[in-house]
């Protein structure tokens, strides 16, 4: 007779096997990318410049949206699960959730600069691009801003937040994660606390919006939508980076706590308080919360 399981073993057997998946997925998804970016050095040679690098930088991109996808496929298979479940639904994509997700996402970054011209602390410049360059450079950004939206959510808030939030909850488990997701700009060559905070709190916000449409895809549509328009549309600073290839060449005048100097606007303290209105809005736009709560 197999005598019954205590209670530390009833509890802590599930949580060992959630972080065992953690892991596994974590270090798959480390492998998968150390193997795309040996597939890259046979691409791209070490000295490449000029407009070969932002295709070598959107290489690198994928790369990491491989890395963050086909582990999770593997889990799924072992889960027994779908890889819809894990906030990216097949039959979803690039749908309605997604164009929604863009609109407010180029409506709220549009909004914020518009407050910063307002407050003259933002001057929008002339064209930095003319001809064919404008539609050129307009496709790029946009195609790599949509992978950029989709590694970051999917990384962060795909299979990462199903599983964790099968231990913590879901609010704890999207706090974490979105602490992580502040966390990793600081690689970014002009990113500051303020703005590592700022991004946090966007994260928060994305969690919120996956709680209550249910699915990853308006998240992913914000979230490349607004950084096209900071980098390309608008051409300021993203998180700390400048690329090339930006149709205006805006000039910011003003206190740092305003204009958010070398972090762009998610370093102001306006990004904060765009962010408690988006809130507030969403609440009210998307009152049920649709997102399905894993079965163990």
């Amino acid at each position: 007779m197999v005598s019954p399981k205590t209670w530390p073993e009833r509890i802590l057997a599930p949580h060992a096997a959630r972080l065992g998946g953690l892991l596994l997925y974590l270090g798959s998804g480390a492998a998968t990318f150390y193997l795309m970016l040996l597939l890259g050095t046979l691409i791209f040679p070490d000295s490449v410049k000029g407009p070969a690098a932002l295709w070598q930088d959107l290489y690198q991109e994928v790369a990491l949206l491989l890395s963050a996808v086909l582990p999770a496929f593997l889990m799924g298979h072992l889960e027994e699960r779908s890889i819809d479940d894990y906030g990216l639904p097949r039959h979803q994509a690039f749908g309605k959730m997604f164009w929604v997700g863009a609109i407010w996402g180029l409506a709220a970054i549009t909004f914020l600069l518009l407050a910063m011209r307002g407050a003259h602390i933002l001057y929008f410049g002339h064209l930095a691009l003319h001809g064919a360059r404008i539609l050129r450079f307009a496709a790029f950004w946009g195609g790599f801003f949509v992978v950029v939206a989709l590694f970051e959510e999917f990384a962060l808030r795909g299979y990462t937040l199903f599983t964790l939030g099968q231990s913590t909850g879901f609010w704890p488990a999207a706090a974490i994660l979105s602490c992580a997701f502040g966390a990793i700009h600081l690689r970014n060559p002009g990113e500051g606390w303020v703005g590592v905070l700022g991004a946090a709190a966007i994260g928060f916000f994305f969690c919120l919006t996956l709680r209550r449409t249910g699915t990853l895809w308006f998240a992913v549509g914000f979230h490349a939508a607004w950084d096209w328009g900071e980098t390309y549309l608008y051409a300021v600073p993203n998180s700390g980076t400048y690329e090339p290839g930006h149709l205006l060449s805006p000039t910011f005048h003003g206190p740092l706590w305003l204009t958010g100097g070398t972090v762009g606007p998610e370093g102001s303290v306006l990004c904060f308080v765009l962010l408690a209105v988006l809130w507030v809005v969403f609440d009210r736009a998307y009152p049920q919360a649709r997102y399905k709560e894993p079965a163990s």
